[in-house]
């Protein structure tokens, strides 16, 4: 039978644990380290959902992709990552999201995602415009018919759509940017292992906020 003083303990322990649970992201300050979003965006209701926003021609986004490409082959099982190619309201950056899109669709991603970045920040190849993207993607030993018939796709236009309403909802200005579980907006400073802290932290405090209800 438990003594009064083992009770006590016991209930010590379990406050110092809900005492405890909010400090994980306790060194995280709102306006410098992430941006609440709001409202939040719809997530995954099974895993903490981070989402990078990115353009292929973004020199920081090229920087970071062999970073975060290494950072999620050792997320843990309650966390998912999906990347979003950035549209703005005018325009820019369409062929990019169209571009990636078109490769989610035909199942080329695992083999030309990180060939497209190479090709514009390193063998300074043009992949602005839909021509050049034909062009580019022929001599990766894709059918110019099959890929020009999916980028005009419906299916190719509706997540188009979709990543611009997203953008706009989490409020992204600039590229790379990563939103966690559609609640927060991590915001870059430092070195890229900063801002892996960052979004870490914060995925830490989407378990908390979990944990809180």
């Amino acid at each position: 039978m438990a003594t009064w003083r083992s009770r006590a303990a016991s209930l010590l322990a379990l406050l110092g644990l809900c005492v405890a649970l909010p400090v994980a992201a306790a060194d995280l300050k709102e306006g410098t380290d992430f941006r609440v979003i709001r409202p939040p965006i719809m997530a995954d209701r099974n895993r903490i959902e981070v989402t990078e926003f990115f353009w292929y021609g973004c020199p920081h986004c090229f920087d970071f992709e062999p970073i975060v490409a290494d950072w999620v082959k050792k997320l843990p099982p309650d966390v998912v990552f999906r990347r979003v190619p950035a549209v703005l309201p005018n325009g820019r950056w369409a062929p990019g999201a169209r571009l990636y899109y078109t490769l989610e669709a035909m199942n080329l991603l695992g083999r030309l995602h990180t060939e497209a970045f190479n090709a514009i920040h390193v063998e300074r190849k043009r992949l602005d415009e839909e021509k050049y993207i034909v062009e580019w993607v022929a001599t990766k030993g894709v059918d110019p018919k099959q890929f020009t018939e999916t980028w005009h796709s419906f299916a190719v236009q509706s997540q188009m759509q979709q990543a611009r309403s997203t953008v706009l909802a989490a409020g992204v200005t600039g590229v790379p940017s990563v939103m966690v579980h559609g609640r927060y907006l991590a915001l870059t400073g430092g070195s890229w292992n900063d801002f892996i802290a960052n979004v870490e932290r914060l995925v830490d405090q989407v378990r908390v906020d979990a944990r809180m209800k």
